[in-house]
This record gives C-alpha cells, sequence and structure tokens, in this order.
C-alpha cells in the first residue's frame, strides 16, 4: 500500500473570495486519483493544512512522527513549493534513525490542483510512479525530474524546480 500525507500547499488552495485570495481546502488527490484510475491501494490522510511559508518547526516535527509511525516503506507527501526543500532536508537528517527503509517521495504544485492549467496532476502522478520505483531515501519529485533534497531549490522566477551543485569541503 501507498499512504499519501497532504500538508496544503498550493497543491490544495482555493479561491477564499472576490478578491482572488486563496485558502486551503480540502485535498482533491482521492478525486484525482479515482480519475487517473489508479486501481491500487492508497491510504491519503491529510496532517496539516497550511501554506508552507507559515509551517513551523513544530509542523514538521508533526509530519516527521507521522512517517516515522505507519508501516508503509512507500510514502508520498504533497507539500507547498517554497518550502518543501526544507522538509526534506529535515527528514533526510534523520532517516537512519526512524525512517530507515522508507522511500519518501515529497511533491506539489505552482498552480493549485484546481485550477485549469495547473501541473498538480501531472506532478502527482511522476510522484506516484517515482515512489513505487526508487530505492529508500528522499527525494523531490517536481517538474517531471527527480531531486535530491541537498542538491535542488525552487526557482521563483523560471517557476520550476532545479538542481545546484554542492561547493566542495
Amino acid at each position: 500500500m501507498l499512504r499519501i500525507f497532504t500538508t496544503g500547499g498550493t497543491f490544495d488552495k482555493v479561491y477564499f473570495d472576490a478578491n482572488s485570495e486563496f485558502q486551503i481546502g480540502d485535498s482533491e488527490i482521492p478525486e484525482m486519483l479515482r480519475e487517473a484510475n489508479v486501481t491500487f491501494d492508497i491510504a491519503v490522510e491529510s496532517v496539516l493544512r497550511k501554506d508552507s511559508l507559515e509551517l513551523t518547526d513544530e509542523d514538521r516535527q508533526i509530519l516527521y512522527e507521522r512517517v516515522a509511525k505507519v508501516p508503509e516503506t512507500r510514502v508520498l507527501i504533497t507539500h507547498g513549493t517554497d518550502t518543501m526543500v526544507q522538509t526534506a532536508q529535515l527528514l533526510l537528517a534523520d532517516e537512519r534513525a526512524k525512517l530507515g527503509g522508507k522511500t519518501i517521495v515529497i511533491t506539489g504544485a505552482m498552480q493549485p490542483s484546481r485550477m485549469r492549467r495547473s501541473d498538480a496532476m501531472f506532478n502527482l502522478g511522476f510522484a506516484v510512479a517515482a515512489v513505487q520505483v526508487l530505492q529508500a531515501g528522499v527525494y523531490l519529485a517536481m517538474n517531471g525530474r527527480l531531486f535530491d533534497p541537498r542538491e535542488a531549490r525552487k526557482n521563483v522566477q523560471a517557476h520550476r524546480f532545479e538542481a545546484i551543485s554542492r561547493k566542495p569541503g
């Protein structure tokens, strides 16, 4: 079985009022998976309902504990893109302690899943495939690419994620 945790972020944003302000709504992931005719067992659970810029260290600890607790070894997390690297790095820092043996893939969206031109469905499908075939570890899945959280960043101007190289030393 695949476990999916939702944390809010752009993936789950909806228009709140006439001023086009966004608010986190119910996750559309169960419906998206039904529409995609996914036929294997998936459990979807909302852990947080926040914009990633509002996530605290305590929120990340809650997410970490939920991931550590579940028996599934394949875990997908939907997350806001602004701080997804930070959350992935927290999970990566302690993966051998409590998370050892789990494959964790974190994905998000640059546009809300409810919008006509959203990358959410593509990123979700890519992440579902990736979490099933990758070795144990923590990964980011965005824009059709997999990233090591230690060597990735969001490029706000280009609206995409990209790899960065670590400096030696």
